[in-house]
């Protein structure tokens, strides 16, 4: 709480409070054992000291609420209130009087005034008084500027300002880890880390998907025919603790056709967090649209649509591949050539021509292989070659699948 006086030579009198929630009051335990000198005067105490709670009496913590005896600390997304009073200390009637609260922060300087009208007069022991909020979206350095005019009996227009100077901390530490799939799929791992001294009830944690991708969030399991979350019924969040949060981002339909747009897509979306901390005070942080590093497919990408989980030894099985011209420009003219491996083995033609595949567009094939060996084998052996470059793309690990053996 910072109050501050006018000097005496102004009829006015300006104090400006900040309006914060009460804490909790803390008292320090003194106990003793009971084969000591003072027996059992000093549980005795505590249980008759109205601050504490019954039954808990050598628990910190109270019962009783206590008034904020400082100015506290800030945090970025929280709410700033002040209350400003101008008070009439002088014998005479005060005219036209015009207060004015601006916050300077260190990008720009903002009006926080309910009324800019002028007070036509304020008399003897009487007083002007307003109370300002303001949402506080900088970190760093605060200055609330409070100005006030006024004019005397005699005609003479006096003016003072007072400075109120504050720093905004920050209360989270969020770090982002993004893993680009196959599928076109987009997984976001959010940490969320307490960096304040107090608790916090974390109230919402959702992710705002940019235009071209739809958002699933992992962070429920299914229980009980309900959906509970993976953090638990008290979604607190101690000091210094670190959460993680999981995102899946799928790409729209209309997108999702148009490879060579979807695969240069960086802007994922931005996070919305909401807290609240001690008696419900209440923040909230937007991040900044979060950018993802664009995955390199190369002139052609090769994916896999369908593949079963597990399979026969020695039995045939089939699966669906995609192939994408990702070039925005050239078509290619691709042949398939299927290389078999140790475990895996090909039926078919090698040498297929696939004939030519236009630019951003895609075709799908469905090959049959089968495994010599059991376990888990790597799908692997496939090539596609550009007669038009000469070129070849070789690829090996394209899945896994578990060979079983079928006694």
């Amino acid at each position: 709480m910072d109050v501050t006086q006018a000097k005496q030579e102004h009829l006015l009198a300006l104090k400006v409070m900040r309006l914060t929630k009460p804490t909790l009051f803390t008292n320090i335990p003194v106990t003793c054992e009971e084969r000591d000198l003072p027996g059992d005067l000093f549980n005795q105490l505590m249980k008759d000291d109205p601050s504490t709670v019954k039954g808990a009496e050598t628990l910190m913590l109270g019962e009783m609420l206590t008034l904020p005896q400082n100015f506290g600390n800030i945090f970025l997304g929280e709410t700033f209130s002040s209350y400003i009073s101008v008070h009439n200390d002088s014998h005479q009637v005060v005219k036209d009087i015009l207060v004015k609260a601006d916050l300077q922060t260190s990008s720009q300087r903002l009006n926080l005034s309910a009324s800019s009208a002028a007070v036509a007069e304020l008399k003897q022991d009487c007083c002007i008084d307003d109370v300002i909020h303001h949402e506080v979206k900088e970190i760093g350095t605060h200055i609330l500027v409070c100005a006030v005019s006024y004019t005397t009996q005699t005609g003479e227009k006096m003016y003072f300002r007072k400075f109120f100077k504050f720093q905004v901390l920050k209360p989270l530490d969020v770090k982002t880890k993004f893993y680009n799939a196959e599928t076109d799929e987009v997984f976001l791992e959010a940490q969320i880390q307490n960096i304040t001294s107090s608790p916090m009830f974390m109230e919402k944690v959702s992710l705002e998907p940019s235009i071209m991708y739809n958002v699933a969030e992992l962070n429920t399991v299914n229980h009980g025919g309900g959906s509970v979350s993976t953090f638990g019924t008290r979604t607190y969040l101690q000091p210094m603790d670190t959460r993680q949060y999981l995102y899946c981002l799928k790409p729209k339909q209309e997108f999702s056709e148009k490879v060579g747009v979807i695969k240069g897509v960086t802007v994922i979306g931005k996070l919305d967090i909401v807290w609240k901390t001690n008696l419900g005070e209440r923040g909230r942080l937007q991040t900044s649209q979060l950018q993802r590093m664009a995955p390199g497919y190369g002139d052609v990408r090769l994916s896999l649509e369908t593949i079963p989980d597990t399979v026969g030894l020695e039995e045939p099985f089939n699966i669906t591949c995609k192939i994408t011209n990702c070039s925005s420009e050239r078509t290619m003219d691709l042949v398939l050539e299927m290389c078999n491996t140790n475990s895996i083995h090909w039926c078919g033609v090698s040498g297929r021509q696939l004939g030519k595949l236009h630019p951003t567009s895609s075709l799908y094939l469905t090959l049959t292989l089968l495994s010599s060996v059991q376990g888990l084998q790597s799908v692997s052996g496939l090539r596609l070659t550009d007669t038009f470059l000469k070129r070849t793309y070789e690829y090996d690990d394209i899945a896994q699948v578990c060979v079983v053996s079928s006694k």
